[in-house]
């Protein structure tokens, strides 16, 4: 691969714009990645050959690559899979490299979520955040397959329906949430609300603008999306066409959801690995904690001790 911006209009030079803006994409990437080794590096992991090394911490860290160098490989090598368009001539840009990377990243993702609201419901007793635990995932995973129906047949509707199941799947993580700000006072509670405000502001997002976006392309055909194809002529196309570009008006509508992307959902996951290690610590912020000490057991309400 050649990364000296040749395109076949001609070479991109850092006026452009979009040169900025894959330069911050990849900046922001290479910060995320060096988190990620710190984390490993700092947070408690079974030993390795130990029985049930991946679970726990070990399976967030796991996860949490998977998203981090997920979407780095996606920062370094923009594209947007409907279209074909890419920034660099190379097969690594293909929409069949992109989107299976994508597809990996994005179930791990939504399995960090799942691992989290399973540990604080099992904690707290709180049948609500286990059971949204146990439907996130496969929710994603039919999200994923119309992403994939999308992108082969180059039918925007796909796209449509594929964030409206990402916002279904986040409201209920949301309502999760909430049933557990009761339960946690102090700095979890704060951190809970935290994400919970995050939530919202993605669930707007993608509810004002994101899903509209692809709901006027079906109806208009924008972006090539008319050029319909059945899932097979889909899958020939993915593996073999994509279309070097470094035209502002080709990328401006895809710029705003991969920057939040690539950088604030990326933080969430590294933040997930950060809170689960936290796990022995969550106790003492419990609104209510049960102390036993050889005695009867006693609640007692009030502050974190």
């Amino acid at each position: 691969m050649s990364l000296e911006w040749q395109a076949r209009s001609g070479s991109l030079a850092w006026s452009n714009p979009v040169s900025w803006w894959w330069g911050l994409l990849t900046l922001v990437s290479g910060v995320n990645i060096a988190i990620w080794f710190v984390l490993y590096r700092e947070l408690p992991l079974p030993p390795a050959g130990s029985v049930g090394s991946l679970s726990g911490a070990g399976a967030m860290l796991l996860f949490c690559a998977a998203y981090v160098f997920g979407c780095a490989f996606r920062s370094f090598l923009p594209r947007a899979d409907v279209q074909r368009i890419c920034l660099f001539d190379t097969w690594l840009s293909s929409v069949m490299v992109g989107r299976s990377v994508a597809t990996i990243a994005e179930i791990c993702f939504v399995a960090q979520w799942a691992i989290i609201l399973h540990q604080i419901g099992t904690m707290t007793g709180a049948e609500t955040v286990t059971n949204v635990a146990w439907v996130i995932v496969p929710l994603i995973l039919i999200a994923e397959c119309l992403s994939w129906y999308a992108v082969l047949t180059r039918n925007y509707l796909g796209n449509a329906i594929e964030n409206s199941l990402w916002a279904v799947a986040f409201f209920a993580i949301g309502v999760a949430l909430c049933r557990l700000l009761p339960e946690f006072n102090g700095a979890v509670r704060a951190v809970l609300a935290i994400a919970v405000a995050g939530i919202a502001g993605f669930l707007a997002f993608l509810m004002t603008i994101d899903v509209p976006m692809y709901l006027k392309r079906w109806r208009t055909g924008d972006a090539d999306g008319d050029k319909r194809l059945t899932p097979r002529e889909g899958l020939r196309d993915v593996s073999t066409r994509w279309v070097v570009t470094h035209d502002l008006r080709e990328w401006k509508d895809e710029i705003a959801w991969m920057s939040l992307y690539f950088s604030l959902a990326v933080w969430s996951s590294l933040a997930l690995c950060v809170f689960y290690s936290l796990e022995n610590h969550l106790p003492q912020y419990r609104t209510t904690a049960t102390i036993t000490s050889g005695a009867p057991s006693t609640t007692v309400a009030g502050s974190p001790r």
